[in-house]
């Protein structure tokens, strides 16, 4: 693999706060890098540093000769009397830029409700954001940089990109990507740094894989605090046993992750948080019966059916426009039915965690602390009374936070006490909208700890689909005016909506598979090649095994051979030799793996 970026030494300092410290990395052809950590640990400052957009205080960057770099900017910096077109495509001539199938693909994938010739001012937030990716996309790049590209994508956006980087990014191109969006960084990504106190970790695969040797790496080395490490199990846990096929790893691989969460509980107690919500509304919650809803000559919904129940945990998916906030209107009562009625329980307390962040806005000189002290003074989460601070501490707030006025906090920690405070006022129905917003992937998992012993009514609307397969336990989708149950969940609501690649298979995230859409098929193997590469599967996964119980077997040895040096170097000798051997048969159990299929 050649390498295109080098970082030697990455310093980089900010006031009061070193965020890198003698970092060094490397971006090589084909590389698919997810950037992890938590908000202000230095995730966009990496990539600016690799992408040459932030000077550095130490250390070097170091670019292969004539190497293009795209970059996605959180802030789009276009210019509001452009068009679209002009922005995406420059001068081209349109039967150029019309007969080019890959222009052609980016501009339905991603501008398909944005009008071709519409400036730039116009557009709103989302589509701008939108046109400056597609535009990025267009481009002619060695490596690209993007920086939260699933914001203001739709699931059917979201899953388009996936596909379309799996096909661009092969051969002698590089990806690196910052982002919240968990099932995207198991699609796209093959490997993930951990930008954490100033340093930055690599991990073999995508968020699956890094949440497993995260786990392992923390067990082992007992320096990361009780209640992370508990999380980061339970979220293993579920990516174990509710999303089986999100990886394909080598089988002592799994064996080891289900050996880790052997006794591990599953993430909530559905039964008994049904049992604690019936008691709390009774049985009857809301019931949308036959209703249609129309704006003027405009029909929204069109005779929907649905009977929510006592500790209903429901996911909403649909495009942009579908009537998600319509129906979500008639849940709360903002939304008046044209036709049919909605009849709610007499018990029913229904609170929505909105995108909007403006009730914070009253209180935004006020302390943390003074605004969860107007609060109640305890409420039951987790089958326990909890006081709001404990509760602000299972949120991720320290205790010097606390004191930090509400307007200088960050959007992350404004959205947590968002949602403590909704919360704090006891729903027995919760709705969330977006509720992933301005969280990272450590404080996402702890929000979705947290809903897992919420005992009430939950729907969430989102377009990330690793949160609503995480905390809700069916899904609906708005489709033509209609409510659709989706057994299948998010793979069959995108078959729906008739996405192409509908679902992470396999041959939309592998990159080999995913490249051959721009040349011919691979040619079939005949049977006997199967069968050969089948026992040549079984004979690897042989050898895995006992190199890895060698490699432990030795590991024992040096702490037993630990003060006398000469046996402990020859000991140290082999073990790297077997590491070796380990890495090398892993590497061909996963080639054999995908030529199977």
């Amino acid at each position: 693999m050649n390498p295109l970026i080098v970082g030697e030494g990455v310093v980089i300092d900010v006031p009061a706060k070193r965020v890198l410290d003698g970092v060094t990395v490397g971006i090589g052809e084909g590389d698919k890098i997810g950037v992890v950590g938590r908000n202000g640990d230095g995730k966009s400052t990496l990539m600016g540093a690799l992408a040459r957009k932030r000077e550095l205080d130490a250390g070097r960057i170091t670019w292969r000769r004539d190497l293009r770099v795209g970059f996605l900017d959180q802030a789009d910096s276009l210019a509001d009397d452009a068009t679209v077109g002009a922005v995406v495509v420059g001068d081209r001539p349109d039967h150029e830029w019309a007969g080019d199938p890959r222009i052609r693909d980016i501009v339905a994938g991603l501008l398909g409700d944005v009008a071709w010739d519409a400036e730039i001012g116009s557009l709103s937030g989302g589509q701008r954001r939108r046109t400056a990716l597609a535009a990025l996309l267009a481009g002619e790049w060695d490596v690209l940089f993007l920086d939260e590209p699933t914001n203001h994508l739709d699931v059917e956006g979201i899953d388009w990109l996936a596909r379309h980087l799996n096909a661009w990014a092969v051969r002698d191109r590089a990806l690196a990507v910052v982002t919240h969006d968990r099932w995207f960084l198991d699609a796209v990504c093959t490997t993930t740094w951990e930008v954490h106190d100033a340093i930055v970790e690599a991990f073999e695969g995508g968020y699956a894989a890094y949440v497993l040797q995260r786990v392992e790496r923390d067990r082992q080395a007992s320096v990361i605090e009780g209640r992370r490490q508990n999380l980061m199990r339970k979220e293993l846990a579920w990516l174990r046993r509710g999303a089986p096929a999100r990886t394909s790893k080598p089988k002592f691989r799994i064996d080891a992750a289900t050996e880790l969460i052997s006794n591990e509980p599953p993430p909530r107690d559905t039964v008994e948080l049904k049992k604690m919500a019936t008691s709390r509304l009774g049985r009857d919650v809301v019931d949308i019966l036959d209703v249609s809803v129309s704006y003027g000559d405009k029909q929204v919904l069109d005779h929907v059916e649905w009977r929510i129940g006592p500790g209903e945990r429901a996911g909403i998916l649909g495009r942009n426009g579908a009537g998600k906030s319509t129906l979500l209107g008639l849940v709360t009562g903002e939304v008046l039915p044209t036709g049919g009625k909605v009849k709610r329980g007499k018990t029913v307390k229904i609170a929505t965690l909105t995108q909007s962040l403006a009730e914070l806005d009253a209180v935004a000189n006020d302390r943390v602390t003074d605004v969860i002290s107007r609060q109640r003074t305890s409420v039951v989460a987790g089958g326990k009374e909890q006081t709001p601070t404990q509760l602000l501490e299972q949120l991720g707030f320290r205790t010097g936070q606390l004191s930090t006025p509400v307007k200088d906090l960050s959007g992350g920690q404004r959205r947590r006490l968002q949602l403590l405070l909704v919360l704090l006022e006891e729903p027995n129905v919760l709705i969330l909208d977006e509720p992933t917003n301005d969280l990272d992937t450590d404080m996402l998992a702890a929000v979705e700890d947290l809903l897992d012993t919420w005992p009430g009514t939950l729907l969430v609307v989102s377009h990330d689909r690793y949160l609503l397969e995480r905390v809700t336990d069916h899904q609906f989708a708005v489709v033509d005016g209609h409510l659709r149950h989706l057994p299948g969940g998010v793979d069959q609501y995108l078959t729906l909506a008739g996405g192409a690649g509908a679902g992470r298979t396999e041959s939309s995230t592998r990159p080999d598979t995913a490249g051959a859409t721009a040349g011919a098929a691979a040619p079939a193997r005949d049977a006997q090649q199967d069968r050969e590469l089948r026992k040549e599967l079984t004979r690897v996964e042989r050898w895995i095994k006992q190199s890895d119980q060698r490699t432990k077997e030795l590991e024992a040895l040096m702490a037993e051979h630990a003060s006398d040096g000469p046996r402990l170097t020859e000991l140290a000798t082999e073990h790297a030799e077997v590491a070796t051997r380990l890495a090398e048969l892993e590497d061909r159990w996963l080639e054999i793996s995908d030529d199977l299929g």
